[in-house]
């Protein structure tokens, strides 16, 4: 039974506040890409500070309006176009930082891999136009069921580029399970692994299991990388 009594009720009491402050190293706060001073900037023109934050990024075609609000519902920079993939990769390119590391990945055994935003570049490059080749266009829906990879990554970025609806099945769900979430979403393309590393084992996408049922629909394809 759980002790009810005034030193115990205080005690609780006590965890649920906190009042102490752990400040960042000096060095490196100073190297910080935002400031404390962005608050203060941030409450006295709010939609000016969006703005410029907006403006950091590429676009495609810029907004008319940076906020449409009609209560409860809000429309951020209306009118404007952009692609997440070249913000997320090519800009950085264009801006003379291809060689900086972009991702840098731990395997479960111990195996590691850098991948610099170039390479990022060239790989998303090369997924997307896999996709292209497989008739993915603008609005389609693509299921990623990989593992914890670079790649998974990659085919993320792949499907933002082309305007493709992407979703990220778990890699252990089952293949029944796998199947229940094409035929909900209607992905036309499924992305998967080889094999998958867990608990220090590589096993099969699917663990060896046979399907109750088709996992996609009649006449949808289902691509491995």
């Amino acid at each position: 039974m759980a002790d009810s009594t005034p030193t115990s009720q205080e005690t609780l009491s006590n965890l649920l506040r906190e009042t102490r402050s752990f400040p960042p190293p000096a060095e490196l706060a100073a190297h910080a890409n935002v400031k404390a001073d962005v608050y203060e900037t941030a409450d006295a023109d709010r939609l000016g500070f969006w703005e410029e934050q907006a403006r950091r990024l590429q676009w495609d075609r810029p907004w008319d309006t940076v906020l449409d609000w009609n209560p409860p519902y809000a429309k951020w920079f209306v009118g404007g176009r952009l692609n997440a993939s070249v913000n997320c990769v090519d800009r950085h390119v264009d801006a003379g930082l291809g060689d900086r590391v972009a991702i840098q990945w731990e395997g479960e055994p111990g195996d590691s891999r850098s991948i610099t935003y170039a390479d990022l570049k060239d790989q998303v490059s090369q997924a997307a136009n896999a996709l292209t080749e497989l008739g993915v266009t603008k609005g389609d829906r693509v299921a990623i069921y990989m593992p914890m990879i670079p790649e998974t990554v990659v085919a993320m970025l792949a499907c933002a580029r082309l305007g493709a609806v992407h979703m990220v099945v778990f890699g252990g769900f089952s293949v029944d399970a796998l199947g229940q979430r094409l035929d909900d979403s209607r992905a036309g393309q499924a992305q998967c692994a080889q094999a998958r590393r867990g608990r220090g084992r590589r096993d099969p996408p699917h663990r060896g299991e046979r399907p109750r049922r088709p996992p996609h629909r009649p006449g949808r394809r289902v691509d491995r990388s």
